[in-house]
């Protein structure tokens, strides 16, 4: 077990050294067409969770600068209210507005999202972006663990309510989940919470939550068929407060090697801005094309049973309703 592990590991990083970093970027970035950028938004409502710092906030800047109605879902009022304030003056764009809601409480996503539909507003975009990596085992008010509450019950209950919105804007409403290349060494695990506190690991319990939503990304395409698109995304290794915060070692190690914020949102913003038709539902992106979402020799593939008895288990944990198609 251990010689398998530390296999898996340096596999993964020697992958991800190749691949992910911004030296990979810029190699990536020559195939790059600039036209399919050049996409105007104005009149299309986007939201963006996690929006006031890091990958979030990117994405958000570059959505508002091609003209969008955007919603920074924030935990923080006040950084939420900066960001907005940021956001405005460099895009010259007045339609960006703050909503306050901290995805680690399942009642204020039901609250928000109830908001939003009876709005009647429709949801062209919506990015999954908010993450978490607690290195210690705590619980939330709703006594999930805090990882799984904000990666995986948060993202999972806020796409479902608001789809509602999101079909209102069919059939170029799209939901982009930020993923990451942590997940390629984890399979589905129906220890959604990992409940033995002795062996808690964060950084595993982290790679598990976003397995989890690239296969939700595969089971809402079952779900929803065309009325709407689902993909999820992989930014790179990307030099973010969270993943000082998070990983230090890992962090400091290849600092210089990581990707900046606006190179680690350019295929969410790609994703927002092709037409449906040309990008494949259900998929996993990693710089403006399909990625695999498995590595060979790490054991990693599901049934699509397994994903629908994973997300059963979610929508239970989440106290949703049935969800009517």
């Amino acid at each position: 077990m251990f010689l398998r592990q530390a296999y898996k590991t340096a596999t993964f990083v020697s992958y991800g050294y190749m691949n992910w970093t911004r030296g990979s970027f810029l190699k990536h970035q020559k195939e790059f067409k600039d036209q399919e950028m050049a996409v105007d938004l104005t009149d299309k409502q986007c939201l963006v969770t996690g929006a006031n710092t890091g990958i979030g906030y990117a994405s958000a800047e570059a959505l508002a600068a091609r003209g969008a109605t955007v919603h920074l879902v924030c935990r923080s009022k006040e950084k939420g209210e900066k960001a907005v304030g940021e956001i405005k003056a460099k895009t010259g764009n007045p339609n960006v507005s703050l909503q306050v809601c901290d995805l680690s409480s399942l009642q204020q996503v039901k609250d928000f999202a109830a908001e939003y539909t009876s709005s009647g507003r429709p949801l062209h975009i919506l990015v999954n972006n908010a993450g978490l990596m607690e290195t210690e085992r705590t619980q939330t008010v709703d006594g999930l663990e805090t990882n799984f509450a904000v990666n995986v019950a948060g993202v999972y209950a806020m796409t479902e309510l608001l789809m509602p919105a999101l079909k209102r804007a069919s059939p170029e409403s799209r939901v982009i989940t930020v993923s990451s290349g942590g997940m390629l060494t984890e399979n589905l695990n129906e220890n959604l919470q990992y409940e033995d506190k002795n062996v808690f690991d964060g950084t595993t319990q982290y790679a598990r939550n976003k397995r989890v939503q690239v296969a939700l990304t595969e089971y809402w395409v079952q779900k929803h068929k065309d009325a709407v698109g689902f993909y999820s995304m992989h930014p790179g290794w990307v030099d973010t407060g969270g993943l000082k915060k998070s990983m230090p070692d890992f962090h400091s190690t290849f600092q210089k090697s990581l990707r900046f914020l606006n190179e680690g949102a350019d295929t969410i913003t790609w994703l927002a801005l092709q037409p449906r038709a040309k990008l494949q539902n259900g998929e996993f992106y990693f710089d403006r094309k399909v990625a695999a979402k498995h590595l060979p020799g790490f054991g990693t593939q599901y049934t699509p049973k397994q994903v629908a008895t994973i997300a059963s288990k979610i929508h239970s944990l989440c106290g949703l309703p049935p969800m009517s198609d």
